[in-house]
């Protein structure tokens, strides 16, 4: 929810058409950029929480078979950046380490003579050398060596050795998909993003909802009236067009990869926080029209309306995919 907002003077009719002819023709200028993708190196700004940032950049490149971008998304599908969070299977910290395995790969990656689970200048050192220990395990498989290595984090080395590559289990499959996909939103582009295919129907569903009454937890139900909050709003957009969002928003921002101000095309979510260096901290959301505005539920008392993005709390955007918006992990928060 966003509890502040300037909201501009223009009438809806005016920007409706000036709205319109932003997204043509953008729209149409993007078409000539999808399937650009370029390959990504680092991490993006604003990706990882600044209080883990230098870490995961470090460790990130300790063998070939991870990336700062992998093992970000390693950690985020894991715990979500909770230092002290704890499964049911008895799983610790940011790494999700089990004890016996935190036992015999845990590292002292502070060197202060201690290995604590709940540390994450410890546990985020853990999981990239257990990463590469695992890579070194399974180096004569064939296929992709960080494939492999994923495969190995989920199935055991055993099997990837015995499969000679990643073994025909779905849910090992899957993984490795999900977390090399996920990997894409922690990436720093170093070229244009393919533009999303299903991007311009679901503003085309935000303006059907133009001048509806904003509600505190809204998802468009018949018993709240059709009426959304933020993250309400653009989880409902991207429904209609077959991509499923998780309902909060700083759990949209990794739904794909982050072009840049100057890159951002209709379609691309953009987001707000309190703390411009932590993700996590984001508490607003939209989807962007073009030409500086956006569609959005903006607070209690006001109405689904345009308004620019152009604001000192703007912390980014975000490219949806339907594989990013898969490998998101689901909080079930409101």
């Amino acid at each position: 929810m966003r509890k502040f907002w300037v909201a501009g003077g223009v009438g809806l009719g005016l920007m409706l058409c000036l709205v319109g002819l932003l997204v043509v023709g953008t729209y149409s200028a993007a078409a000539g950029l999808a399937g650009a993708g370029a390959r990504a190196v680092g991490l993006a700004k604003g990706a990882v929480p600044a209080a883990y940032q230098s870490l995961v950049q470090k460790w990130g490149t300790l063998c070939p078979a991870i990336s700062p971008a992998l093992l970000a998304a390693q950690l985020y599908q894991e715990s979500g950046w909770n230092p002290r969070a704890q499964s049911p299977a008895a799983a610790q910290g940011m790494a999700q380490f089990i004890p016996g395995t935190w036992q015999t790969h845990g590292v002292d990656g502070n060197g202060d003579g201690k290995r604590d689970v709940w540390d994450p200048e410890d546990a985020i050192p853990s999981a990239a050398s257990y990463d590469c220990d695992l890579a070194k395990y399974v180096k004569g498989a064939s296929g992709n060596a960080t494939h492999n290595m994923l495969a190995a984090y989920n199935a055991g080395a055993y099997r990837v050795i015995q499969y000679d590559g990643v073994p025909p289990y779905r849910e090992t499959q899957n993984y490795v998909k999900t977390i090399t996909t996920l990997a894409k939103s922690f990436e720093a582009p170093t070229g244009p993003v393919a533009s999303s295919k299903q991007a311009a129907a679901a503003i085309y569903y935000a303006q059907q909802k133009l001048g509806t009454r904003y509600l505190w937890g809204g998802t468009g139900t018949a018993a709240q009236g059709g009426r959304f909050d933020c993250s309400g709003l653009t989880q409902a957009a991207y429904h209609s067009v077959g991509i499923e969002l998780p309902r909060v928003a700083n759990d949209q921002w990794n739904a794909g990869p982050h072009p840049g101000r100057a890159e951002l095309l209709p379609g691309d979510l953009v987001f707000f926080a309190y703390d411009l260096k932590d993700p996590r901290s984001i508490h607003h959301v939209g989807i962007y029209v073009g030409g500086g505005y956006m569609i959005n539920a903006p607070y209690t008392g006001a109405v689904i309306r345009f308004d620019k993005i152009d604001t000192p709390d703007y912390i980014g955007a975000t490219r949806v995919t339907s594989d990013g918006a898969k490998a998101l992990p689901r909080s079930g928060a409101a």
